[in-house]
């Protein structure tokens, strides 16, 4: 019975001397993240901070130094969308986009195989009907004479008259046919309105354009315009004449000159800004519709 005791009261000391087990933290329980699992936890606990400072320029004027600085992109005042006259194959092409065309010269050629027979029949029966004219009108002047000396009858005469009358009217109408395929002829050929550059080129040979089918796009690059707009509180020191610097990424160290041409009459009252057209000569065709510039005023007195 006392041995039984004793060993009841060695287990009671050694279960009181056994030291507990730390609690367990809860990075110790987690798991680890994927990587890319983990990449957008961090994401969304510390988001990224915003750049101090934007890289697109402003779409306002500022001064720098008392001078105005914007940037604006270069726009062609004409745009031309060519389509033929006449409906047809095209036969012939001239040019390719981005070539640079002189007003007039010839862009593309429509088939001309069946109108030029079609004028070649016509000038014949214009030749036909101009002769037959002749004959109708030497008869004519013989039967004055005889009217004159009363040795025909009126109606003989009247008749005369009538056959000169149909064959001048057929002469006039084979010769009007005549033109009318000399027009078709020359408008076969399509020709540039304006001096500029070829934007874009929709059609090719053997394809066969409709009445209102577009085959080319001119533009114009001389003059270019360049707008921006510009704080209203230089309102009263932009005028119509006042010389402005351009310069472009193209073409480093160069600057190119301009004028204004028209200096907006309005202010946007969500920028306090109002627009100034610029028109830049480009007369060695350097600068392009799309261009981005940066342009430089300074301020009238």
């Amino acid at each position: 019975m006392n041995r039984r005791l004793a060993l009841i009261l060695i287990l009671a000391a050694a279960c009181a001397k056994k030291p507990a087990a730390p609690p367990q933290t809860a990075s110790a329980a987690a798991p680890p993240l994927p990587a890319d699992v983990q990449q957008v936890a961090e994401t969304a606990t510390h988001p990224p901070m915003a750049s101090a400072a934007s890289t697109t320029p402003s779409a306002v004027a500022a001064e720098s130094g008392g001078t105005i600085v914007a940037t604006g992109e270069f726009v062609s005042p004409v745009r031309s969308e060519l389509s033929a006259k006449n409906p047809g194959r095209v036969g012939r092409m001239y040019v390719d986009e981005g070539s640079r065309v002189a007003k007039g010269q010839p862009l593309l050629e429509i088939e001309t195989d069946y109108i030029r027979l079609n004028l070649q029949r016509a000038e014949a029966d214009s030749a036909r009907a101009a002769a037959a004219e002749r004959d109708a009108q030497n008869d004519l002047s013989r039967k004055k004479e005889l009217i004159g000396k009363q040795s025909i009858p009126q109606a003989t005469y009247d008749r005369s008259q009538a056959m000169y009358d149909g064959a001048r009217a057929a002469r006039m109408s084979a010769q009007a046919q005549a033109a009318f395929y000399r027009q078709q002829l020359g408008d076969a050929t399509l020709r540039s309105p304006i001096e500029g550059v070829v934007a874009e080129k929709r059609t090719d040979v053997g394809q066969r354009l409709g009445e209102a089918t577009v085959a080319l796009v001119v533009v114009q690059t001389s003059p270019l315009k360049l707008r921006f707009r510009v704080p209203e509180k230089y309102l009263a020191s932009v005028h119509r004449g006042q010389n402005v610097k351009a310069s472009v990424d193209p073409y480093p160290g160069q600057v190119f000159s301009g004028k204004v041409t028209t200096v907006g009459g309005v202010i946007d009252s969500a920028t306090r800004s109002f627009t100034v057209e610029t028109e830049f000569a480009n007369r060695d065709g350097k600068l392009r519709p799309g261009l981005f510039a940066r342009v430089e005023m300074e301020p009238a007195g």
